[in-house]
């Protein structure tokens, strides 16, 4: 096997456990609380997004590894943790404006790993050596699809 087929594997597995994991054991627990109460959890995860950093940090990941790349990823991947956390103190506040807040962190969130995908496909990102930064795509961000994926599942139910 090659890199991208070892990528393309590892993320994958990576995404159906999560899912598993997800539909076994979180999901049954998250609905039965208040949507203010069962979105908190979903959005820590996200407050760890800051790892995306790592890609800027000379010595981690190839230096040739264009930055037309690493910046939006990594600067993309501040601002969702941001927004997740500002998200988890306006729920935990009850403040008024919180779920559209929250939809625009999940957006947000979601529109940013879908464009970095893209644009690590577009590069083959996996012909630079990633070093450690090869687990943050194929462990730690299937988690956050699934989690993006819940979020968004919890605001349409509870929407209706």
């Amino acid at each position: 096997m090659d890199a991208f087929q070892i990528f393309g594997l590892q993320t994958t597995l990576s995404l159906i456990v999560y899912t598993l994991i997800a539909k076994w054991y979180v999901w049954p627990r998250l609905t039965a609380l208040p949507l203010h109460e069962a979105l908190v959890p979903l959005l820590f995860v996200h407050t760890l997004r800051h790892v995306g950093m790592t890609v800027l940090v000379a010595g981690v990941v190839d230096p040739d590894v264009p930055q037309s790349f690493t910046v939006p990823l990594a600067y993309g991947d501040l601002v969702a943790a941001l927004l997740a956390l500002f998200s988890i103190f306006a729920l935990r506040g009850r403040w008024s404006l919180v779920l559209p807040l929250v939809w625009v962190f999940n957006i947000w969130g979601f529109v940013d790993l879908l464009n970095a995908a893209y644009q690590g496909i577009r590069i083959d990102a996996t012909r630079y050596d990633l070093g450690a930064g090869w687990f943050i795509p194929t462990f730690f961000v299937p988690a956050l699809y699934v989690t993006h994926v819940m979020i968004f599942m919890l605001l349409l139910k509870r929407s209706h």
